[in-house]
């Protein structure tokens, strides 16, 4: 578990900004690889992969609905 990742829906956070979700992915990141920061010849894995996971979390926040009105 990412102890360190913050819920970024309502109640608990009024708005993420993209370096919110930015940050979070990038814990995720760092917790599945097992690395803080990668070697030159994962950097751009790891980049991708941040990316793409930030990119999941502003669809998933888009998507959600809270008590009747939309998460983001």
């Amino acid at each position: 578990m990412c102890r360190s990742i913050k819920t970024l829906r309502p109640p608990y956070a009024e708005s993420a900004t993209e370096a919110d979700m930015r940050a979070a992915a990038l814990q995720y990141v760092r917790k599945i690889s097992g690395f803080r920061q990668p070697a030159a010849h994962n950097a751009e894995a790891f980049d991708k992969a941040v990316e793409a996971i930030a990119a999941a979390t502003a669809e998933l926040l888009d998507s959600l609905e809270v008590r009747g009105r939309a998460a983001r």
